[in-house]
Formats: structure tokens, sequence, C-alpha cells
């Protein structure tokens, strides 16, 4: 088959942060395929023929993806961020592993993007310093006792956690009753961090307490860093501190 599929990361935001090989794979497509705001990040140019849609369709929107390529087209498949985080790569070999079994011979390509997590980690300091994971509180995928379960688990192993689809209208709650799981295993100052929108222009980034964040406000653009017992503040003149993780545990 001549058409491919590229599953392309675009990062938090800022253009300065879209690599290279991104750019040129966005360069190359004929089609461009995602989430509305996302295809909206992209320039339109002539040659370039686009796929937006609404962001409950992403097995949908990956079969979609796959048929433009079987028909010979080069086709880009774009999120924000990382495409291999809670993204749209999964959902193209999702649908390539229940579909067509002749789509196996298509070019599929992922080009990775920076992910919320490190966008957010590096305007603060170094909280991903030492270990860490990424949990989405979306139980659109997943039962919310599974979210739980798993919360627990990383709660009770001490990592820091970077909470993604923290909260939306249709889940009004799920970040409350989170942060109430943590208090039962952390101490009232643990650090937390609310980041929303990073790398565009309306960027905005709380250091709290986990005493305070169960009274913060986020939404679906925020992603929420909840430290781990390690975790510390560099306190700073004028400044909002830095926030980092020490790589060592004690023995």
């Amino acid at each position: 088959m001549s058409g491919s599929v590229t599953v392309i990361g675009l990062g938090p935001g800022d253009p300065r942060y879209l690599t290279p090989a991104a750019q040129a794979a966005l360069d190359a497509a004929q089609d461009l395929i995602g989430y509305f705001p996302y295809v909206a990040r992209v320039s339109e140019r002539p040659g370039l023929t686009r796929h937006a849609s609404d962001n409950r369709v992403e097995v949908d929107r990956a079969r979609h993806a796959l048929e433009l390529a079987a028909a010979g087209r080069r086709v880009a498949v774009v999120s924000g961020g990382d495409p291999g985080v809670f993204a749209m790569a999964a959902a193209v070999f999702e649908a390539l592993e229940a579909g067509d079994p002749a789509w196996r011979a298509l070019s599929i390509t992922v080009e990775p993007g920076i992910t919320a997590m490190l966008a957010a980690a590096a305007r603060i300091g170094a909280p991903l310093g030492g270990d860490f994971c990424a949990l989405s509180l979306s139980d659109n995928l997943k039962p919310w006792e599974v979210i739980t379960a798993r919360l627990e688990a990383v709660l009770t192993a001490d990592l820091v956690i970077a909470l993604y689809n923290p909260i939306s209208r249709a889940r009004p709650w799920q970040l409350g009753a989170a942060l109430a799981l943590a208090a039962e295993h952390r101490a009232p100052e643990t650090p937390v961090i609310f980041a929303r929108a990073v790398g565009r222009p309306d960027e905005a980034i709380r250091i709290l307490t986990l005493a305070e964040a169960r009274e913060a406000s986020a939404d679906m653009a925020t992603l929420v860093m909840i430290g781990a017992s390690a975790t510390r503040l560099i306190p700073r003149e004028g400044a909002a501190p830095f926030v980092y993780t020490p790589r060592s545990v004690a023995r």
C-alpha cells in the first residue's frame, strides 16, 4: 500500500515545542485528522484536507485515518501533548488490530511530543525527579473502581502522581474524590501543582498544599500533580518556589 498514517504529538501548545520531525510529517500530509482544537492548531495550506471531529470518537477517527491511508493518502492524526499518552496512538492501533488485515501492511509511525506532565514539571523545577506515574481520571473507558484501585496503589507506593483529565462538566466530583483519597496517604502540606494550558497564552500554574488543593478549581485543560512524601519546595524571594523530588530514597 502506498498510503501512510503518522500519529503526531503537537506538544502542549507553544509552536516552539513542536519537534522538527513532527513538523515535517505535518508538511507532508494530505489529510489531517483529529479533535477540533488540535486540528485548529495546524495552519491551513493548499493540498491539505482537514477532518475535525468530537473528542469521544477516537476509534472512529482512527479507522477513518486507516481507510484514507489504504486508499493511498498520506494521513496525519494529531493529538495534543504526546500521542502515546492517553491519546490517539493507542486508538490507531486499536482500530488496526480490529480492522481490515490489509491495513497491517500500511506504513504507520508515531511522532512523539511533549506531554503535559513534562511541560508542567519543567515550568516549576523537577517534581518528576524521582519515581512517578501518570493516571487518567476519566472513567469513559474504564470503571471508576479501577481508577481508585490504581490510585490507591501508587499512593501507597509513594510515587509522584500526574493526573490527566481531572474533571469535566460530566464528572465534576472525581478530582475531589481523588484528592480525598490522597489525603488518606499523604501529609496535608504535600505539594500539589495545578498546571493549566501550559505553553498557551492562558497558561496558569498554582502550587498548593494538599489541604488547599481539595478546594481548588480545575478543568480538562488542567494537569494536576500530587507530590510524593519526599517532594520539596525551595522558597524564592518575590517568585514562586521551585518544586523538586530528590532522585535518592532514604534507606
